[in-house]
């Protein structure tokens, strides 16, 4: 009985040449796609990148069978990292002093995403492997970042931000919330009034996976003109984390 090679690996960026590809597959994602922007965005390179690409570890997917291609990537900064940054960077739009007090270990995900053929598949599967292989190895107690909805017309988004409030709020130990200048309430609709079914169904796939691994929201919403999102600040507690959800979460190939 024989056994097909595996088809993708999971690895951290080594060099300026992997930081380009994950920056590649970033814009035709978050540039081409969804129509963002930014002040070091490079339109005629084709590359996606902002001034914290250099302080975050880069986390690839490559698809073997496509010479190695990048396909997903996880952005990845732990606080030695947003010590030479001054700062995380979700700082830019949630107050952080909750995560920052609670004297754990903290990891701060973002700029994730999967090229549109791979999307419904194995791919954000084996990312999400290789993500707990780095949490395991660097002992990390819990994961934050900001996530985003696609637009900034919240009337649109009403129903899923007021799910998201209702239903998913952080506790108050791991709390953070919108700085007051940019602060979008997501109580838009009283809780007896939201189409559950209806607002989960436009609530990102990203967003749905952390929740079903016991995530939860910041208090808030940022919106972002320039790239065109809105955002919610996820926080999971890796502690909390079920039997059933570390089965997920478990068993990676990055370091």
């Amino acid at each position: 009985m024989t056994t097909s090679p595996p088809r993708f690996r999971v690895e951290l960026a080594r060099d300026a040449a992997g930081i380009e590809a994950a920056q590649r597959l970033r814009y035709e994602v978050f540039v081409e796609e969804l129509g963002g922007d930014g002040p070091l965005v490079d339109h005629a390179a084709r590359l996606e990148r902002d001034r914290f690409d250099p302080v975050f570890d880069h986390l690839l997917l490559r698809d073997l069978r496509r010479g190695g291609e990048v396909v997903g990537v996880y952005r990845l900064l732990r606080e030695e990292g947003a010590a030479r940054a001054g700062q995380f960077y979700s700082e830019d739009e949630y107050d952080l002093a909750p995560l920052r007090a609670s004297g754990r270990r903290l990891l701060e995900l973002g700029r994730s995403c999967v090229a549109r053929p791979y999307r419904g598949g194995e791919a954000l599967y084996h990312l999400w492997q290789g993500l707990a292989h780095y949490v395991d190895r660097h002992g990390i107690e819990v994961l934050f970042g900001v996530a985003s909805f696609h637009g900034t017309d919240v009337e649109a988004l009403a129903q899923p931000l007021s799910l998201l409030h209702h239903r998913h709020l952080a506790p108050p130990a791991l709390r953070v919330r919108a700085w007051p200048e940019c602060f979008q309430p997501m109580d838009l609709v009283p809780e007896a009034e939201i189409d559950r079914a209806g607002a989960m169904r436009a609530v990102p796939a990203l967003i749905k996976a952390y929740l079903r691994l016991g995530g939860c929201v910041g208090e808030g919403a940022y919106v972002d003109h320039a790239f065109n999102t809105t955002d919610v600040c996820l926080v999971m507690d890796t502690a909390l984390l079920s039997e059933r959800q570390r089965a997920i979460y478990t068993r990676g190939g990055a370091g």
